[in-house]
């Protein structure tokens, strides 16, 4: 029935277009002819105009379909107060337009030429405008919070303002960033983009249980962070559509806001580099505050299980650092006195190689 309706307006809409072209045929003298065969030429364009739209309603159908389905697309990436900026210069950009067209509006081919050009140029100029510099407008006066994006060519000003933290996921659920953001070691707005808020809830919807507990979990730490007075966080809306993976939406957040992202995410962080945005990653910055530990030193270590190698025994600091026991395998489950003969730095965390020195206390 929707169809049929589609169609028949498709088709209405072919002969009144062929109708208007009729008339202004005929208003320009093309049509020499009497009075009543111009109606008659006239309602034989507007039936040929009328079948031929007819028949070409269905790709027209879809064709309209696809153009507001991709329109659709490209409004989602753009906040609310940026599609009311921009209709609102639309808006300005239109009434100069009108008002610069107009002395030329007597002039003919002329006035039509000004005029269209008046209006794309102006209209397109009150569009960029408006967005662009909304924030020198609004946010002064009401006093709000906003999250300022960096130009890459601004060195200096790279240097002076602190670029905002972007979060993503993985380091919301890990929850190490509320104690961190305590200390005061990390400085700038936390952005909370409304698309990870999503995955959060949509993990904490899960029937998987483990991944039910890691999604309430994450949601609590943000309750944390939010209750935190030292900290500024900021709900960022913007979003650029369901099709797109949550990672990649943060790199083109992180680019446009000029700020750092975040992360526990191996995988993610290599593809930040690759891509020229800096990245803060909670692991390597555990990995880099661990004791430092220098061959030839000694510790006291218990024994917990074999190796991969034979003869090997595997040992643990407080902090969750390996230690590899060379022939501390027949001493698992004893303290043992350990000399470091190498530490191993990777991007994954630390490990170290100790030789046994002698066995403190036996396994019972």
């Amino acid at each position: 029935m929707i169809d049929r309706i589609v169609r028949a307006v498709i088709t209405i809409v072919g002969a009144s277009f062929g109708a208007f072209m009729g008339v202004v045929l005929n208003q320009n003298g093309l049509l020499k002819f009497s009075g009543l065969q111009n109606v008659l030429i006239i309602v034989g364009i507007s039936l040929i105009f009328g079948i031929i739209f007819f028949l070409l309603s269905v790709k027209i159908k879809k064709t309209g379909q696809r153009i507001a389905e991709a329109f659709e697309r490209e409004l989602l990436k753009f906040s609310t107060m940026d599609i009311i900026w921009g209709a609102l210069g639309l808006i300005v950009g239109f009434i100069i337009a009108f008002l610069i067209s107009q002395p030329f509006a007597d002039i003919k081919y002329v006035g039509t030429i000004v005029s269209i050009l008046s209006y794309l140029l102006f209209g397109y100029l009150g569009i960029k405008i408006s967005t662009r510099k909304k924030d020198d407008v609004i946010w002064p006066q009401l006093n709000l919070k906003k999250v300022q994006p960096v130009k890459k060519q601004d060195k200096n000003a790279r240097k002076e303002i602190v670029s905002p933290k972007i979060l993503d996921t993985s380091v919301i659920i890990d929850g190490r960033i509320s104690d961190i953001c305590r200390t005061g070691f990390i400085e700038g707005t936390l952005v909370i983009p409304e698309f990870v808020l999503k995955e959060l809830r949509h993990i904490a919807d899960s029937s998987d249980s483990l991944k039910r507990n890691r999604g309430r979990r994450g949601l609590d730490i943000l309750n944390i962070l939010q209750k935190d007075d030292s900290v500024s966080v900021v709900i960022e809306s913007k979003d650029y559509g369901d099709n797109i993976e949550v990672d990649v939406k943060l790199l083109k957040l992180a680019k446009e806001l000029g700020g750092k992202v975040l992360t526990n995410d191996f995988n993610l962080n290599k593809v930040a580099e690759f891509q020229g945005v800096e990245v803060l990653n909670i692991n390597e910055l555990a990995n880099a505050v661990k004791p430092i530990v220098l061959p030839g030193e000694e510790m006291t270590v218990m024994v917990v299980k074999d190796g991969k190698e034979s003869g090997q025994g595997l040992a643990y600091l407080d902090d969750g650092t390996m230690i590899v026991v060379e022939g501390g395998k027949k001493c698992i489950g004893d303290s043992v006195v350990v000399t470091v003969t190498s530490v191993l730095q990777t991007a994954a965390g630390r490990m170290i190689f100790a030789k046994l020195k002698n066995v403190i206390t036996k396994a019972v």
